[in-house]
C-alpha cells in the first residue's frame, strides 16, 4: 500500500513590539516581515484541507524563554488536524506542557542537540509519534563533515545549527539525523537555511541525503515556490511530507490547488 504524501502549512511565530504573538515570513532566517495572526491562519489552513499544521516559535530558543503556550492553546482550538509545535522545548516537562496545551507533536532542535537524551526521554514518556526532531541545516564547503553531497559542482556537507540558525555546532546533519532516529524520534523536520524564503525550490541534496540515510519519515522544509517544487522533493528526494509557508500565506496557491496538481502528476494525495 502506497502511503499518501502530506502537505503541511507552517507559521513562524514571534512576539511583536506590543508582546503579542504574530506570524512572520523572512529569507534565510532573516529580514522578517509581519504576515498575520496565528489563530486566524490556523483556522484558515484547517478549513483549506491541509494534512497537518506546524507552529514554530522562532525566537524562544535564542531568547531562552518558554514557548508561548497560551497562543498554542488558542491555535489548537481552531485546528482539527495534527498540530506540531516547536520552539524553546528543552525538557520532558516542556514536552508535556506543550502537548497539554493542544499540540499533537513537538518539534525539538536546540534542546535535543544540547542534550540528546531528551529524544529518548520524550519518546519513552509520550511515544515516538510525538517527537519530531528539527534540523536547521546550512551548507559548509570544508573538510569537517561526515556526509558529502555534490551541489553545483562543489562538494559540501550540511551543518546543524541552533538558536534559530544563529549558531553553528560542527555537527553533521546526516549523522545527527541517524542518531535521533536511533534514539526514538518519530519524524525528522529538515529545514534549509540556504533555501529558506527564496522560493527557488527545496534543498534537494540536503533532503535526499537525510532520506537516503534514515528510515524515519522526513518533512522537507524551506524554499518552496510552487507545486512543481513539491513534486520535485517527493520524486527526487523521496520526502514524506512537504512544508510551505509564504506560497500559502500570500495566497499564491491554495492547498487544494497544490494537492490536485500533485495528484495529476501521479503522487498519492489525500484530497
Amino acid at each position: 500500500m502506497t502511503l499518501t504524501k502530506r502537505i503541511i502549512p507552517c507559521i513562524d511565530v514571534d512576539l511583536d513590539d506590543d508582546g503579542n504573538a504574530a506570524v512572520y515570513t523572512g529569507v534565510n532566517f532573516e529580514d522578517l516581515e509581519y504576515t498575520g495572526d496565528p489563530v486566524e491562519l490556523a483556522k484558515k489552513y484547517n478549513e483549506a484541507g491541509a494534512d497537518e499544521f506546524v507552529f514554530l516559535d522562532i525566537t524562544a530558543s535564542a531568547e531562552g524563554r518558554e514557548t508561548m503556550l497560551e497562543t498554542v492553546s488558542a491555535v489548537a482550538d481552531e485546528c482539527f488536524i495534527p498540530l506540531t509545535v516547536g520552539g524553546g522545548i528543552r525538557t520532558k516537562a516542556d514536552i508535556k506542557e506543550t502537548l497539554r496545551a493542544g499540540a499533537d507533536k513537538v518539534s525539538i532542535n536546540t534542546g535535543a542537540l544540547e542534550r540528546p537524551e531528551l529524544v529518548e526521554e520524550g519518546a519513552e514518556a509520550f511515544g515516538s509519534q510525538c517527537i519530531v526532531i528539527s534540523v536547521d541545516a546550512r551548507r559548509r564547503y570544508d573538510e569537517a563533515g561526515e556526509y558529502y553531497a555534490e551541489v553545483d559542482g562543489e562538494s559540501c556537507w550540511f551543518e546543524c545549527t541552533v538558536k534559530g540558525g544563529r549558531e553553528g555546532t560542527d555537527i553533521d546533519v546526516v549523522e545527527w539525523a541517524r542518531e535521533a532516529a536511533d534514539r526514538g524520534a518519530g519524524e525528522l523536520f529538515v529545514n534549509s537555511i540556504d533555501a529558506d524564503g527564496t522560493k527557488d525550490g527545496y534543498d534537494i541534496p540536503l533532503t535526499k541525503a537525510v532520506c537516503d540515510n534514515v528510515p524515519t519519515p522526513v518533512i522537507a522544509s524551506s524554499g518552496c515556490g510552487s507545486p512543481a517544487h513539491m513534486e520535485e522533493v517527493f520524486t527526487e528526494a523521496n520526502a514524506d511530507a512537504a512544508l510551505a509557508a509564504s506560497i500559502f500565506h500570500f495566497e499564491e496557491y491554495s492547498v487544494d490547488e497544490v494537492k490536485r496538481y500533485l495528484d495529476e502528476q501521479g503522487i498519492p494525495m489525500r484530497i
